[in-house]
This record gives C-alpha cells, sequence and structure tokens, in this order.
C-alpha cells in the first residue's frame, strides 16, 4: 500500500469510528430507530434508503447518519431537511422543530451543550420572531427577536432576581421600560444602549422616589428627590459637586426632617447596589444561523468529476474514487446575513479527514426562487487604484497641505470651555468665528512652519467642538487622522461645483472645498443641522466636524474654505459600485465609456440596475429616517441632494462574476472576495464593542434584486425586478446638502423647463425635490420578504 492510500485509509477509519460513535449518542437520545441502509463500509447512501420514494418531489421521513457524525431524523424533501425534523451536530447542538428546503424556518427549539436553550421562531436559520431563551446560569428572555438579537418588547427575568420588563435594541434595552431589583427597588422610565438614560422615575422599598432626568445610569440634569412625608428636593443633579445645586422643601407634618440630607448620598448610598445586569449575560460559543448542514453527495451518479451541491446540482469539483461530504450553513441563501452560496473546491483526500473540525468544503443552495432566469452574467467593475493622488512636496497643493493640517491641529488643542450637548443661540451667531495668525517663525500660540504666512479663520468653533463630541469623534484620533505624519490625498478630479476633494490616509475623514455661498447656507442652517442630528442618531444626513478657511497672505491673497465631513465609505470592505441617487432622469447617466468604469466610478440614477431589499426592522426605521431628513432639508429650503450608496457583493467568481444567491456556479472556480464570514458578522452583531460599526447605514447586510430596463423605455428610471438577487454590504446617506434653491437655481429651473420636461430637471423647487426624491428612494429600497 502506498504512502497516499495508507493515509487516506487512516482518515476514512477515523470518519467510520466517529459514525458509529454518532449513531450510539443518536439512539441513547432519540432511542432505538430505523436508520437508513448502510453497506459493509457502513457508509450512508441516499440511493439505497428504504424510507426513500419511488419518484422525485415527495416528502418522506429519513434517518441520516452522516459520515462526520451529525445525525437528522425527520421529513425529507429532495435533498433538503423539509417539514419537522431534529438535527445533532457532533459538538452537542441540536435542533427539533419545522424546517424549508434546509434552513431552520418556523418553529423551533435549539439547544446547547451548556443546558442553554432557545424555543420560539427562526427565520432563515436565526432566531427571528417570539422566542424564550433559557440561558444555562438560569437568566429567562421571554419576547421579540430579530437576527438573533433581542428586539422589540421583552421580558428578561435574571437569576438573582432582578427582572426587566420593556422595548430592547439591537440586543440591549432602549426605549421605555421597568426594572425590579430583588431588594424591591424599581425603575420605570427612558432606557438607552443597556443603561438608564432619559427621564424616569426611581423607587426605593422605603418610599422614596426621584423623578427626572438620567444619564448612564445615574441622575443629571433637571429632577426631584422626594420622601414619603411630602418633603422634596428639586434643582440640578450632577455627580460633579460643582454643578450640583437645588433647593430643599420640607414637608408641614415635618419640617425639621431631613434637613441635613445631602445629596451626594443618592448617589453613594442610596444607589448603590442597584446596578443594572449585563444585559449581553452569558457569551455562546455558537449561533443557530452559524451551524452547518452535512449530508452525502455520491460519485455513484452519471457526472462523475463533478461534486454535488446539496439540492442535488453539479458542481465544481475534481474527480475522485470517494463520496465526498458536503457541508453547508444553516441559514443559507435567503438570509439576510448568510454566506449562502459557498463553493470551494476539494483539494485533497486528506479533507476527509478534517470535516469533523468544520472543514471548508462548502455547497450551494437553491433559494427556490422561481423568478431566476438565465440573463446575461453582471461582472465586477475593474479593479481601481487607491482613490487620490498624495500631496507630496512637488504638488502644488502642498503648502495648502500643511497650512490645513497646522490650522486644525491648533483648532482642535486649544483649549475651550466644558462642551456641554446645551448650546446657546451666541454659539451660532454668524459673528462667531476665530482667526488667528501663522507667520513663518511662530508666535506665541502657533509653532514654527516651512511655509509662508497665512491666516486661519475657525467658523462656530463651539458648536463643531460639540457635534464632534456628540458624534464620538476622539480629539486625538480626529488630530491623529488629519495631522498625522501620513500626507492628505487629492482626488484625480474636481467635482462638479468646482470643489476639490481631500481624504486623509485612513480613509475616514473627507475635505471639502466649498464656496462663500455654502458657507452662509452651512452657517444659516447650523441650529437646525444641530439640532436634528442631535435628534437623531440614526440620520443619514453627512456628518460635519468642521468649518475653516486660510487666507494666503502672500502676492496671491486668495481665501479657500472648506468643510471637514465624514467618509461614508470608510470599512474593511471593498466599495465595488458607488450609485448618486436624485430620483431625475435628465443628465443622470454616467458619460464614462465602458472601459473607463472602475469601482471608484460614481454611477447615476439611469445606471441603476438594482433594487436594495432590507431586512424588516432596518427598512422600516430606513423609511422613518429618509422622512425625518427630507422634512429637515425642506424646512431649509436645500435642493439638489443626493443618497450616495456603496455596494460590496459577497461572492464573486474568479472572472469576476457576481454569483447569485443559489445559484449555480457551473465549471467556473469560485473565488470568495475578501469579507466577514456569517460567524464574524454573527460575533459583530453580538460583540457590545463592536455593535456600533453596523448602524443604519453602514456595514448593513442586506440583498440587491437586479432589475432590468425595456427597451422601450430608454429613460425608465427603474427596471423590472429579475428575481436575482445577491448578498451584499450596503452603505449609504444623504450628501451635497448645502444647496439652497437661490436665484441661480431658480433660472437654470426656468430655463431648462422650456428645454426639457419639468420634471425631468434636477433644478426644483424644495417641497417638488423632497417629493420626488422620497418617491424614488422608496422605490428603489424595498423590505427583504422571505420564505
Amino acid at each position: 500500500m502506498s504512502k497516499e492510500q495508507s493515509s487516506v485509509a487512516k482518515a476514512w477509519e477515523a470518519t467510520i469510528r466517529k459514525t458509529q460513535a454518532a449513531r450510539r449518542r443518536a439512539n441513547s437520545i432519540f432511542g432505538t430507530m430505523s436508520i437508513a441502509h448502510a453497506d459493509d463500509d457502513n457508509e450512508v447512501d441516499p440511493e439505497h434508503n428504504n424510507n426513500k420514494p419511488a419518484s422525485l418531489g415527495e416528502t418522506y421521513l429519513a434517518d441520516k447518519i452522516l459520515p462526520n457524525g451529525d445525525y437528522y431524523t425527520g421529513q425529507w424533501y429532495e435533498n433538503f431537511p423539509n417539514g419537522l425534523g431534529k438535527y445533532l451536530w457532533t459538538d452537542g447542538c441540536m435542533y427539533v422543530g419545522e424546517w424549508h428546503r434546509g434552513k431552520t424556518m418556523g418553529k423551533g427549539r435549539f439547544s446547547w451543550p451548556s443546558g442553554a436553550t432557545y424555543e420560539g421562531e427562526f427565520k432563515s436559520g436565526f432566531m427571528d420572531g417570539i422566542g424564550t431563551y433559557t440561558g444555562s446560569n438560569g437568566d429567562t428572555y421571554r419576547g421579540q427577536w430579530v437576527m438573533n438579537l433581542k428586539h422589540g418588547h421583552g421580558v428578561k427575568s435574571y437569576a438573582n432576581g432582578d427582572c426587566y420588563d420593556g422595548e430592547w435594541r439591537c440586543g440591549m434595552q432602549e426605549g421605555q421600560g421597568k426594572y425590579n431589583w430583588k431588594n424591591g427597588n424599581y425603575y420605570i422610565g427612558e432606557w438607552r444602549k443597556g443603561g438608564i438614560c432619559g427621564k424616569g422615575t426611581f423607587v426605593w422599598s422605603n418610599g422614596n422616589t426621584y423623578d427626572g432626568y438620567w444619564e448612564d445610569s445615574m441622575p443629571k440634569g433637571n429632577g426631584t428627590f422626594k420622601w414619603p412625608d411630602d418633603s422634596f428636593y428639586v434643582g440640578n443633579w450632577s455627580k460633579d459637586p460643582n454643578e450640583q445645586n437645588g433647593t430643599y422643601f420640607p414637608s408641614e407634618t415635618s419640617p425639621e426632617e431631613n434637613q441635613d440630607w445631602d445629596p451626594r448620598s443618592v448617589y453613594d448610598v442610596d444607589l448603590s447596589g442597584c446596578e443594572v445586569n449585563d444585559v449581553d449575560g452569558e457569551k455562546l460559543s455558537v449561533l443557530p444561523s452559524q451551524k452547518r448542514l452535512a449530508m452525502w453527495s455520491s460519485s455513484k451518479n452519471d457526472d462523475k468529476g463533478r461534486r454535488m451541491s446539496v439540492d442535488g446540482r453539479v458542481s465544481v469539483g475534481i474527480e475522485r474514487p470517494f463520496d465526498k461530504l458536503q457541508i453547508w450553513d444553516n441559514a443559507t441563501a435567503g438570509a439576510v446575513t448568510g454566506d449562502g452560496c459557498d463553493v470551494n473546491v476539494v483539494g485533497d483526500r486528506e479533507n476527509i479527514g478534517r470535516i469533523s473540525d468544520g472543514g471548508d468544503l462548502l455547497a450551494s443552495v437553491d433559494d427556490g426562487n422561481p423568478k431566476w432566469s438565465p440573463l446575461q452574467p453582471l461582472k465586477l467593475p475593474r479593479p481601481g487604484k487607491r482613490q487620490g493622488e498624495t500631496i507630496s512636496k512637488d504638488h502644488k497643493n502642498y503648502e495648502l497641505m500643511l497650512n490645513l493640517q497646522l490650522g486644525i491641529r491648533h483648532s482642535v488643542a486649544r483649549p475651550g470651555p466644558a462642551a456641554s450637548l446645551d448650546l446657546k443661540a451666541s454659539a451660532f451667531d454668524p459673528k462667531e468665528k476665530v482667526w488667528t495668525k501663522f507667520p513663518p517663525e511662530g508666535s506665541k500660540h502657533t509653532p514654527p512652519h516651512p511655509s509662508g504666512e497665512f491666516k486661519w479663520k475657525d467658523y462656530c468653533p463651539l458648536v463643531f467642538r460639540t457635534l464632534r463630541k456628540l458624534f464620538k469623534v476622539d480629539s486625538a484620533d480626529y488630530m491623529l487622522s488629519i495631522c498625522g505624519n501620513d500626507a492628505l490625498r487629492e482626488l484625480s478630479s474636481p467635482g462638479k461645483s468646482g470643489s476639490f476633494f481631500y481624504l486623509t490616509n485612513d480613509d475616514r475623514y473627507m475635505i471639502k472645498t466649498i464656496k462663500k455661498s455654502e458657507v452662509k447656507v452651512l452657517i444659516r442652517m447650523l441650529p437646525a443641522y444641530y439640532n436634528h442630528v442631535r435628534a437623531h442618531e440614526n440620520t443619514l444626513v453627512i456628518k460635519f466636524f468642521g468649518l475653516h478657511c486660510v487666507k494666503l497672505t502672500g502676492p496671491i491673497q486668495r481665501k479657500v474654505r472648506f468643510i471637514i465631513m465624514g467618509n461614508l465609505f470608510c470599512s474593511e470592505f471593498t466599495i465595488h459600485r458607488r450609485y448618486d441617487l436624485k430620483g431625475s432622469s435628465l443628465g443622470r447617466l454616467t458619460d464614462k465609456p465602458e472601459a473607463e468604469i472602475d469601482e471608484t466610478t460614481i454611477l447615476k440614477d439611469l445606471d441603476l440596475n438594482f433594487i436594495f431589499k432590507l431586512q424588516k426592522s432596518w427598512f422600516q426605521e430606513f423609511c422613518r429616517q429618509i422622512d425625518r431628513d427630507c422634512d429637515f432639508l425642506e424646512q431649509e429650503r436645500i435642493m439638489d441632494y443626493s443618497l450616495l450608496v456603496g455596494l460590496h457583493f459577497r461572492q464573486v467568481s474568479g472572472d469576476r462574476e457576481l454569483i447569485p444567491c443559489g445559484a449555480d456556479p457551473g465549471d467556473s472556480e469560485i473565488v470568495v472576495v475578501p469579507r466577514l464570514s456569517r460567524v464574524d458578522i454573527d460575533h459583530l452583531l453580538l460583540d457590545p464593542d463592536r455593535r456600533d460599526s453596523i448602524r443604519l447605514g453602514a456595514n448593513m447586510p442586506a440583498r440587491v434584486e437586479r432589475t432590468v430596463r425595456r427597451g422601450e423605455f430608454e429613460l425608465q428610471l427603474i427596471g423590472e425586478p429579475t428575481g436575482e438577487c445577491y448578498e451584499v454590504i450596503m452603505f449609504f446617506g444623504i450628501i451635497d446638502i448645502l444647496q439652497d434653491y437661490d436665484i441661480t437655481k431658480k433660472l437654470e429651473h426656468a430655463y431648462k423647463s422650456i428645454q426639457y420636461d419639468p420634471t425631468s430637471i434636477s433644478a426644483v423647487d424644495p417641497r417638488q425635490y423632497s417629493k420626488r426624491f422620497r418617491d424614488f428612494i422608496f422605490n428603489v429600497f424595498s423590505e427583504d420578504i422571505q420564505l
């Protein structure tokens, strides 16, 4: 026997031993039952299953012990668990319940080896709907779930006797809720990100109450502390003694009572021992959506030399004399964050011995979509170079870049008042600006520098300092990104407005030169902008971090005004497609030839060939936020804004063809583009330290459905859906919000209305623009309704 044959035989023997162990474990758990016929080598062959129906397409009962040790018993349809069934994994996890074409779908019960269980509704492999989770530590949650996270109304009973009844969002208490401590104290009011925040009432078991505002689970702001004898204290609350102040009002029945009471005792004594339990609870080693199912694909068929997917279709492979085990994710095609259709070529025979460790043999699964048709395959545009030209010493704008970095370093590092979120009207005054002179030799407040003398202007510095705090931007990181040793990058061509764009080296911030008229618009709308972004955490409106001006004092005394804003496409994912969407048709087609379009090209409305499908709760929040943002822009008389959309396609073939969900890859070797796996995304969703990276408009798992425009409608804005879907990661936000409906735009509207359909042009009244924009966006975004 050769060395290669010996190693294969040993691997096969190890698999057989695991199979026999699985059979014994299955019998002990489920009881003695009829097992599908096995040949002398203990190989499970579906072709010899005694329970298999004579004709294909019928549902039948099947008992399957798989070579990697997994076990399934229940209803089977074609090559899928379908109906009621039990699946036991080798690691001890088990699911009992309803299946649909290989996916846990409907009502079921999932249990972990630790003793934790979830019983309730599933959707595409995720805990999704109404369900009850009981942890191994005794904690129990009953309520609503979305994609493995507590989301909606729910009740959590903690093992220590505490209980929370209220609203949840992304796995944390948020909204209105009531928390009862085992010692009899309770709180009713607002919550945010797992902590007491907002307005609420705390009641102690001794009858004392606090009614007022909270922050970080502590009284902060206006509030009233009341005793059972009706005496009370009213004032401004804070852990900082310098900010704490108020007035005590004694009771008529006992005027001398509580005279020596110190408000600090509320923080140090009364709230001691009233911490909120860890909302994340125990850490699960694996989630239901991360589990994989293993199936046999026999080589005893007419398609030798090709690997079979679990739905029976021919896939890519290398002919082997052995049957091959296929593994696919529980939450397959159609799941919002699924890996879905991963297919990898079987590399060598030793994979047989590695399958029980997770393996790398994945199979594509048909999502059962009857609308999928053999259209011309879509391809990714050619990879683009890294955006922008590095501004080196020989660059014409090198000195301007140095001035900008010096000015920002000075502005951010300059001491200022403690940034409270409640700003006075004077902070927004157009005259609130600070000029600083930067001589080359330096001054008392500025360092020496190699460029010529210049002046630096900060517009409304306190407002933008507070905005950075509101957007959770660390001052040190902000300075390091813009003013560090790495140079800025200038984008190769200016925008339509003539503005130039600069990117920081880490891609986090974009700097745009703007006109004086745009500065005036921003200063005018700044109070409303501040109130809007403060009130709506999920706003899609672009984030502004600073507004500045550099005035060169040399022979060319020019002023350069610029705004610093967030880069929507800053991510570890490659952005494969970019769209700038307004809802108008005139001039909304990219004029570049196909050969010049790459991943960095921004396409327009008439280039769009997708409908964006968001999971239900995300879609509802998206619609609400679009309405809020458009109302705000309409009130400020802003028009000509657009929704910038970026797509990262999660699965691409070797020749850069997009792989639809559940599609047969044919004879092309599949190469999965760099991305987060399903396991990574599930952990990302549940990791409190990283959860904020997935939010409305950023890092959003979603699907897109391909559309095709009819030939007779040349300017059809939205094509006809084809049913062909692709899994993507989405990024989007509203940009270009500094154009008001001034006399220039009114003249443009009047002139173009003579030549073109008035409804097709971009320059229209803000009210009409808002309505048209919303109508278009609500048509290209839809709820992802999956089986």
